[in-house]
């Protein structure tokens, strides 16, 4: 979509400091690569150096910002947030596309599925019995719902992924494509020289605006319910065992691991690779840092990292003391050298 400088300004809540409102504006780009035609943003002050030979035609940037290598093509769009004032302006250039409200004659849903309005299911998707979904709600190609699942209002579910039996979803849930949703947790008791699997008759309960990433896989429970609490966003590639508990806000990035009975209290954040082990509880807006392994509960409010994850000055200064081994080896060879001549 193209816009003039001015239509969005208004609909970014930004004003424009200098130049031509009428120029219009066809994309938004990095301020590193962004060229005529194009909106950028100022996200950090560290980003200031691009500014002095953009090519762009106008920027977003905070109301508090001076500088004086601004270029004259370079209209400002001065803004309490630029960055939330940026996104917008995506929204506003990049309008989703309008996807049908049809149900593809390809698609197999059992008589006993409660549908809401303005529904959008793609070919080859199928629903099993008394399951529902919500209004406004778009299933698109090749996903399998099975029966008993309950799907909110104005969810969106890409292609290929798996909802297991009983599952509970909320409203304005993202899910993306290759997810598992309610598979068997990986529980097993070894007796007389094998493993008997130990039955998961639990489900997944998913709540509103949680996004979940692509081949993410969520166990259900064993007896009870895996939550994933209201407005939590799991990257790809998340692996989250049986009977946990992920509260609100909750953040966890690509490739992390939760085994299974874990808590995960709300606004903590799982860095990218981390590693909790069973029944660990994670404290509210705690911060796991990258390919750390969590053995112990941690404090709300605390950073960790490391393996295994301790707080992280004390894990950086232990880091910081690994480099200096090599030199201290050197000096107690020479000092043993020394003492073998004293001898």
């Amino acid at each position: 979509m193209t816009l003039t400088i001015e239509t969005l300004s208004k609909l970014c809540q930004a004003k424009f400091s200098n130049g031509n409102s009428s120029i219009k504006i066809t994309a938004a780009a990095d301020i590193m690569e962004a060229k005529e035609n194009q909106v950028t943003v100022l996200s950090s002050l560290k980003y200031v150096k691009y500014l002095k030979n953009s090519k762009a035609s106008a920027c977003f940037i905070a109301d508090k910002f001076s500088n004086e290598d601004i270029p004259k093509n370079l209209i400002l769009l001065v803004c309490d947030d630029p960055e939330i004032s940026f996104l917008n302006a995506v929204n506003a250039l990049y309008p989703p596309k309008n996807i049908p409200a049809k149900i593809a004659a390809q698609s197999v849903i059992a008589e006993t599925v409660t549908l809401g309005e303005s529904i959008h299911i793609g070919a080859f998707s199928s629903i099993d019995e008394n399951s529902q979904i919500g209004d406004n709600s778009k299933i698109f190609a090749n996903v399998q719902i099975a029966a008993n699942v309950k799907i909110g209002k104005n969810c969106c579910i890409y292609p290929q992924v798996v909802i297991y039996d009983n599952t509970e979803i909320g409203d304005n849930v993202i899910i993306h494509s290759g997810a598992v949703i309610g598979s068997d947790g990986f529980g097993y008791k070894y007796r007389n020289n094998q493993h008997i699997k130990v039955p998961h008759v639990g489900n997944v309960i998913i709540e509103d605006s949680v996004e979940i990433g692509a081949n993410t896989c969520i166990d259900r429970g064993a007896l009870g319910s895996t939550v994933i609490g209201a407005g939590s966003k799991i990257d790809n590639l998340v692996q989250l065992g049986h009977n946990n508990k992920v509260g609100r806000n909750v953040i966890i990035c690509g490739q992390s691991g939760i085994s299974g009975s874990c808590t995960i209290e709300d606004g903590a954040i799982l860095a990218g690779n981390a590693g909790i082990a069973d029944h660990i509880t994670i404290g509210q807006q705690a911060v796991v840092m990258a390919r750390s392994g969590v053995s112990q509960d941690v404090k709300a409010k605390s950073q960790v990292f490391g393996f295994p994850a301790k707080d992280r000055k004390i894990a950086w200064r232990e880091l910081a003391a690994l480099t200096k081994l090599p030199a201290l080896l050197k000096k107690i060879k020479i000092l043993e050298n020394r003492i073998e001549k004293l001898e």
